[in-house]
Parts: C-alpha cells; sequence; structure tokens
C-alpha cells in the first residue's frame, strides 16, 4: 500500500489511498477484515508495507491489526520499484503460509485454500485483458504460464492482487532472485517474473474463484466499490441510531454514521456518509461523502465528496477534494 495514488486524486493529496473509506473503514481495514474472516487458518500477523505515511496512519494500521487478533508490523518501500520489491520490503514476514493483498482491491471470494497446491491466485474472467497480468491454465486447470498485460489474446483470466502461498520462504527466495540478478520489467520487479520461476522450478498454483472483484483504483471504481460492498455486507447497523434524520428518506443499501444529518433529503442507494456531515434539500445515491461534509440543495450522482468540503447547488458527477467548495 505504498503507492501515491495519482489516479484518485485530489483524494490522495491529503490522504494515502488505501485509507480512504469504503462504508466508513478504510480501503485496507475491509480487505484485512474480509481476509480474516474467510481464512481457514488463524492469522498471526499482518505485515503492512507503505509509504512515509506518518505515525497516526501507522498507529491505526497496528490497532486494525490488534483488533483481528493479530500483530502488526510496518515495513516501508521508499522507492516505487514494483511488486516484487514491495512485497520483499516485509520479508521478515514471508515465512510458512503467507496471503499477499494488494490494498486497492476488495473482493467477494471462495478462500478454500487447497493443501495439495503450493498456492492460490485469484483471477477474475474480464472482457479485454490487455490492461491487466493474467494467467494461462493447462488442461488440468493448474497455471501454466503469466502474461503482463498481453497485446494479443492468450487468456482472458486477470490476476486480482490476491495470493496464497503455502510456503512464504519458497516466495522470499525467488523475490531475492530477481533484485539480487537484476532481472527487471519495466524498471520495476515484478512479482509474476517470481511467480513464471516458480512454475518453471514445479510449483503448481491454481486460480481461485472471484465472485466479485471491487477495484479502487480511480474515483469511478471507489464509488462503484462502495456501493457494491454496501449491496454484499451492509446490515441494519450500519445506519447509526445516532444519526440524525428528519423529514428524509434513506433507501438500503446505506452506511450513515453517528452525527450525521440528514434533511429533507433522500439518500441511497448505495450511499456512504461520515460522521458531522449534513446534507440538506439534497438527493444522492451511489455515492461517498466523508465527515464533516456539507451537501445542500444538490443532486449527486456517482460522486465523492472529501472531509469538510461544501457543495451548494446542483451537480451530478462530481469528485471534491478534502476542505474545498463549490457554490452554484
Amino acid at each position: 500500500m505504498a503507492g501515491m495514488g495519482k489516479r484518485l486524486r485530489p483524494h490522495t493529496l491529503t490522504t494515502a489511498k488505501p485509507l480512504l473509506p469504503i462504508a466508513g473503514q478504510p480501503i485496507v481495514q475491509r480487505l484485512v477484515q474480509d481476509i480474516v474472516k474467510v481464512s481457514q487458518q488463524k492469522v498471526e500477523e499482518i505485515a503492512y508495507v507503505v509509504g512515509r505515511f506518518g505515525d497516526e496512519v501507522e498507529r491505526h494500521l497496528i490497532d486494525v491489526a490488534a483488533s483481528l487478533g493479530a500483530q502488526g508490523t510496518i515495513h516501508y518501500q521508499d522507492d516505487p520499484l514494483g511488486t516484487a520489491h514491495a512485497i520483499l520490503c516485509a520479508k521478515s514476514a514471508l515465512h510458512g503460509p503467507v496471503t499477499v493483498a494488494f490494498a486497492d482491491t476488495l473482493f467477494n471470494a471462495d478462500f478454500e485454500l487447497d493443501q495439495n497446491n503450493d498456492g492460490v491466485l485469484w483471477v477474475q474472467k474480464i472482457e479485454d485483458p490487455r490492461q491487466f497480468g493474467v494467467v494461462v491454465l493447462d488442461q488440468n486447470g493448474v497455471i501454466s504460464e503469466f502474461q503482463e498485460k498481453p497485446q494479443t489474446f492468450v487468456s482472458d483470466l486477470a490476476m486480482i492482487g490476491i495470493y496464497y502461498f503455502k510456503d512464504g520462504n519458497r516466495l522470499r527466495e525467488e523475490l531475492e532472485y530477481l533484485i539480487d540478478n537484476g532481472i527487471m520489467n519495466g524498471n520495476e520487479y515484478q512479482l509474476p517474473d517470481a511467480l513464471r520461476n516458480m512454475v518453471r522450478k514445479g510449483a503448481r498454483f491454481t486460480p481461485g474463484t472471484v465472485k466479485d472483484w471491487m477495484d479502487c483504483g480511480n474515483k469511478e471504481a471507489m464509488v462503484e466499490t462502495n456501493s457494491s460492498y454496501l449491496r454484499y455486507h451492509a446490515t441494519k447497523e450500519w445506519i447509526s441510531k445516532n444519526a440524525i434524520i428528519e423529514n428524509s428518506l434513506v433507501i438500503e443499501p446505506c452506511y450513515i454514521e453517528a452525527g450525521a444529518q440528514l434533511r429533507n433529503s433522500i439518500v441511497g442507494p448505495g450511499v456512504s456518509i461520515g460522521s458531522g456531515a449534513l446534507v440538506e434539500n439534497s438527493r444522492i445515491s451511489e455515492s461517498i461523502v466523508q465527515s464533516s461534509a456539507t451537501i445542500k440543495d444538490a443532486r449527486l450522482h456517482k460522486a465523492m465528496v472529501g472531509k469538510s468540503a461544501e457543495i451548494t447547488g446542483t451537480l451530478n458527477d462530481v469528485s471534491l477534494g478534502d476542505f474545498s467548495k463549490i457554490r452554484l
């Protein structure tokens, strides 16, 4: 989770991308909660590979791990040298069974871990594989090859960024081999190159089943993922009894935090509203409104509104960063 999140600006100018909220909690928190929930083994350590996000962020990440009964550890990737390099930054955690997840992806997946093979790579069938890393299967359904953004068709099974390895030490050795020998792709050390070497040496990886792949790479993906996550996981408790809802209609699923105020408005479906936000005389659907934001006389659809931002007047598809104002 060390990337700068340029595709999510202006929101990532003030908040690290994995800490942006999905259903009221940071992306990375939702991700590790879901992995721990479906894991068939006790998760002993959650290792975060980060940029220099500051002490407050790091304390929050450690607390998330502790809340799940695991030790949290912080590891830094100071130079953007690729996915293989990022994972190796947490080399002290690469032992025993290991799950690797990129923190811009949420999932709804079958997490069965086949102990007869060396690992599981979760994939999803997509229409246009040219912008993704894909896997090729042999006649037995075992992964035989990896291709990064193939411009001619070889497979439509895209890797979604979640991997399980039965032996973390074996993964670490292959990552170290790439870096020790300067094996780069596009000036970066890439995880698929390590996976390819492992397969050549006899490792057996199988594809994992994904019911839904929820990307958080840009604003459009974020609001869509927020809606999807709410649809899959929402409960009545996600609309706080301590929210003030006056002469307003909430169309579920929605996430509304304590202290939010809704007046003369229609909110939902697929909307998250943070604490202290005010929504007045407005209609909001499939959107993320962060804490202490103010929305008045507006119509928002597929919008993302930052902390303490203000919108007055009718808008639709808007992306407004923290502490910004729009008045029409």
